[in-house]
């Protein structure tokens, strides 16, 4: 059986998502598992692909990024579905790990695609200070004070510190702050 499996970081990146579960299903997946998370938080569906496959199925994916966030993390996925003796298919560079070279061309391919990502959260890191130093970046937009009316409205209402933080969906020791900044 062809299982697939579709991530994207965020709901804004709806058309990435629309687009790997296109290409999945017309890959001839039978089953996909889809979710939009971070690739370093809790990934439910992905343990629950990892879960579902059994011997000689096949886990596709459209990108190796979509699944895997580092060489290690890609090696316990390949090492979970060895034991089920199920294989991988990366749609976008054809890769398939059926096999001892397909196997060898993954960790290469994984290797660079770490290196990568180090690389430009490298070059993000650098550009950051730069703009600091610069006096040009500022850092995201704060949320909590923005809502501060809300938080004291709703505090005037008898709400607690955790109901605000819950309904304005913002973090509780961002509440306590606004609130004690008042």
């Amino acid at each position: 059986m062809r299982v697939g499996y579709a991530r994207t970081s965020t709901l804004d990146q709806r058309a990435g998502f629309e687009a790997q579960i296109r290409e999945l299903g017309a890959a001839g997946c039978e089953k996909i598992f889809q979710e939009q998370v971070s690739s370093v938080g809790d990934r439910k569906e992905l343990a629950d692909a990892l879960d579902f496959v059994r011997e000689g199925d096949v886990l596709m994916v459209t990108k190796l990024d979509r699944l895997a966030r580092s060489i290690a993390h890609l090696s316990k996925i390949t090492e979970a579905l060895e034991q089920k003796r199920a294989s991988l298919h990366v749609l976008e560079t054809g890769l398939v790990t059926a096999g001892a070279t397909g196997r060898l061309m993954l960790n290469v391919i994984g290797s660079i695609a770490q290196f990568e990502r180090e690389m430009m959260l490298e070059r993000q890191r650098e550009g950051i200070a730069k703009a600091k130093a610069d006096g040009v970046y500022k850092g995201r937009k704060p949320t909590a004070r923005a809502k501060a009316a809300e938080i004291a409205a709703l505090k005037q209402q008898g709400i607690g510190p955790a109901e605000i933080a819950r309904r304005l969906k913002i973090g509780r020791a961002s509440v306590y702050r606004v609130m004690a900044a008042a």
